[in-house]
């Protein structure tokens, strides 16, 4: 019965680190598909030549320091979204046995 009581809570709770997880593979996502888009258009315009000419900031597009900035900022968002478990500890070991022994199980079943 108490148990029933708490449902919600853990549901709730579930769905926001399910929407959490979700927008992290969504900005990953947008940030190889626009950067991809990038080069495309850059060697179609035969332009990343300019990145030897010009240096590191290229002929004003940017490309490079872009990339790298906002990889940055995926790293903090994976930090946010995945880094408050990332300790290794005993329990996280006791966790992960358990989980690959039910994995194994159901395997065998």
């Amino acid at each position: 019965m108490e148990q029933d009581l708490y449902k919600p809570y853990h549901l709730d709770k579930a769905e926001r680190r399910v929407k959490e997880i979700k927008s992290f593979y969504v900005h990953v996502f947008i940030y190889l598909v626009s950067n991809l888009v990038w080069i495309m258009i850059l060697l179609y315009y035969n332009e990343m030549s300019s990145y030897t000419q010009y240096g590191f900031w290229g002929k004003g597009y940017g490309q490079v320091p872009m990339a790298v900035l906002w990889g940055v900022g995926i790293l903090i968002h994976w930090f946010l979204v995945f880094g408050k478990n990332i300790s290794f500890s005993k329990k996280w070991e006791s966790r992960k046995i358990k989980q690959l022994l039910d994995k194994e199980n159901q395997y065998w079943e």
